[in-house]
């Protein structure tokens, strides 16, 4: 058994215990965690931004009402928008090799992104 990549099982039979003690790599004995914690956390950077009050209010709602938190929905967005800025310069890219997209190329590629994310060819309203 590896430190740091155990299982219940795997800990409880090494221990003897079966009290949820397990190994943690760094540790020289086993410490007490409830084994639904993960032994690795995700990795975050840390930051302190500002908003002003509207927004950061309009943020919280907008999370509470998608069952989210602050920083997740700001994760969230962030990562949308940068997917969204990374297709627009992979088109661009297109077409600086190929030339302009067509009326039906555009069209086509309009009509798939619907399909993809389940959204009908109707027009949204402002």
């Amino acid at each position: 058994m590896t430190l740091g990549q155990t299982t219940p099982e795997s800990t409880e039979s090494a221990l003897g215990t079966g009290s949820g003690e397990r190994l943690v790599r760094g540790h020289p004995r086993p410490i007490v965690l409830p084994l639904v914690l993960p032994l690795s956390m995700a990795q975050r950077d840390k930051r302190s931004v500002s908003f002003p009050p509207e927004l950061a209010k309009a943020i919280d709602e907008a999370a509470t009402e998608s069952g989210s938190t602050f920083s997740a929905w700001i994760t969230e967005s962030a990562s949308r928008r940068l997917r969204l800025e990374a297709g627009r310069r992979g088109v661009a890219a297109w077409e600086a090799d190929a030339g302009p997209l067509t009326e039906k190329e555009l069209a086509e590629g309009l009509a798939r992104a619907r399909e993809l994310l389940g959204r009908s060819s109707a027009k949204r309203s402002a």
